[in-house]
């Protein structure tokens, strides 16, 4: 499926759900709809931490020559990360809770 495919159908089936009472009374509807938010959030944090893991290898030449700013950014940027890293970690949980509930 394409990427213009799939925008289709998450406009398509957005409509339709703001359209009904499908989310709050379909139990299955609510955890698909859920499961596609969050693993849209994953792939936009893996994104973000793929960013500031190469800003970092960019700042860490200039930190081994003692520049203190570059050294403060990139003491920024693992806190950032790591908090990603974190968050990353509670969104699988969540999705996981939900794909063990679509297996039913």
């Amino acid at each position: 499926m394409t990427d213009m495919e799939k925008k289709v159908m998450v406009r398509l089936c957005a409509k339709i759900v703001a359209a009904t009472d499908f989310y709050e009374t379909d139990k299955e509807v609510q955890n698909l709809i859920d499961w596609v938010c969050l693993s849209e959030q994953i792939k936009e944090n893996n994104n973000t931490i793929r960013n500031l893991t190469g800003e970092y290898k960019k700042i860490e030449p200039g930190c081994r020559e003692g520049v203190r700013a570059q050294l403060e950014r990139m003491k920024e940027l693992c806190k950032e990360r790591n908090n990603l890293y974190e968050k990353q970690n509670d969104l699988k949980g969540q999705k996981w809770k939900i794909e063990k509930s679509l297996e039913r």
